[in-house]
């Protein structure tokens, strides 16, 4: 799972997308939790300049490509996950990496649209079955 929403701080800003519903339900269910952070698993820092898709490529709000460091992290993090077997993978929302339904627009206006992130759209091409923590 994402490793923010656990409290790690992996988040762009430093921070992260600790999730009272997730630990909830982690307290109420014996699974084993493998968390992930594509990003930082791709070498890049926390905090981070805020990234979205811009035509296929994740880019930072000034322009940077970061796209070669978010692939590199989601193969990584598939390799952690392909390791563990789960049966499902619980995502960030509307992560460039991790999103699962919808993603930024790559305007860095907060706008969103349907679609999914680097990672969370490798997971799915790789047969796992991924859930966005908002619909946990």
């Amino acid at each position: 799972m994402s490793a923010c929403l656990l409290g790690e701080n992996c988040k762009y800003d430093g921070g992260n997308n600790y999730s009272e519903k997730l630990a909830v339900y982690l307290n109420q269910h014996d699974v084993r939790v493998v968390p992930v952070c594509p990003e930082v698993l791709g070498g890049l820092s926390a905090p981070r300049k805020p990234s979205e898709i811009v035509d296929g490529t994740v880019r930072t709000s000034d322009g940077e490509s970061v796209d070669a460091e978010f692939r590199l992290g989601a193969r990584r993090a598939l390799e952690i996950v392909q390791d563990a077997s789960p049966s499902v993978v619980v995502l960030q929302s509307r992560s460039p990496s991790c999103g699962v339904n919808q993603v930024y627009d790559g305007t860095f206006s907060s706008a969103l649209v349907p679609g999914r992130g680097v990672f969370a759209s490798m997971m799915v091409d790789a047969g796992y079955s991924v859930v966005d923590i908002e619909d946990l």
